[in-house]
């Protein structure tokens, strides 16, 4: 059957925008091999992917987020999770291709449009340029065949992130600590933020989660953020707590609790 449906897509889409399956997992991929979002076919809502359960790590810092914001869809892995298992946030994707919305819904289940989950065409750039004081969480994951476009890690984009948030405005975004650029996007990023930033990677070498914060979080205690883990784990199948510990070792901080603290980084 996956046959079939893998050589209508491409008749439907071209060769920019691909899907494969192996082990029961579903993966996207945009022009080249490498996987954009994965998906366990028995387990469609679940986060495959470390970095996406990552992602979901500004859930330890803000509780009250109500609107989330996601610039650049793939296979709505993380939107999807929200929708299923955060039913007290709405989020709005902005998605400028067409073709990876119809790939999304089609082969990754990604649910029509309603109150909590709405995907939007348009251009993510121009969105949040238009936009101000809109989103309570900020979620970035925009990565095409060469990478991530040059407009998606200017100091100008990082600028409008911190604008389009709130004033307890939480951003999250994928970055390869690969690229040879890392340490100047994460230089970028805390100078939009005023330093108010923490890393989290999820693998070696791999995809690493940067947060952004508009104000600082009100409880960075190891002890708080270990309780807040242990809550979370029991509604979410997410490794809070081994990020938390992930979160101290990657960051500066004592034996009791986190500092937010600009270009003073462990990788």
């Amino acid at each position: 059957m996956f046959r079939v449906a893998k050589h209508l897509m491409k008749a439907i889409v071209g060769d920019s925008v691909d899907v494969s399956e192996a082990d029961g997992v579903r993966a996207l991929h945009l022009g080249s091999v490498t996987i954009q979002s994965a998906m366990r076919i028995r387990d469609p809502l679940a986060l495959e992917l470390a970095y996406t359960r990552g992602m979901m790590c500004f859930l330890l810092f803000g509780f009250d987020i109500k609107n989330v914001l996601a610039i650049g869809l793939g296979g709505g892995s993380i939107p999807k999770y929200i929708h299923a298992y955060c039913p007290e946030m709405t989020t709005k994707v902005i998605e400028i291709n067409p073709k990876i919305i119809q790939v999304a819904r089609s082969q990754f289940y990604v649910p029509e449009n309603d109150e909590y989950l709405e995907v939007i065409e348009g251009d993510g750039l121009q969105y949040l340029a238009e936009h101000s004081l809109d989103a309570d969480v900020l979620l970035i994951d925009a990565f095409d065949s060469n990478g991530i476009p040059p407009d998606f890690c200017s100091q100008n984009f990082f600028d409008q992130c911190a604008n389009t948030l709130n004033s307890d405005g939480i951003l999250a975004i994928n970055l390869w600590g690969s690229d040879k650029n890392f340490d100047l996007y994460l230089q970028r990023i805390e100078q939009s933020f005023n330093g108010k930033v923490l890393i989290l990677p999820t693998g070696k070498p791999g995809n690493i989660a940067v947060f952004g914060f508009n104000r600082e979080p009100a409880d960075l205690r190891i002890a708080s953020l270990r309780e807040r883990a242990k809550m979370l784990e029991k509604t979410h199948k997410i490794e809070f707590l081994q990020f938390v510990e992930k979160l101290a070792e990657h960051n500066q901080s004592s034996n009791n609790r986190i500092f937010l603290s600009p270009n003073f980084h462990v990788l």
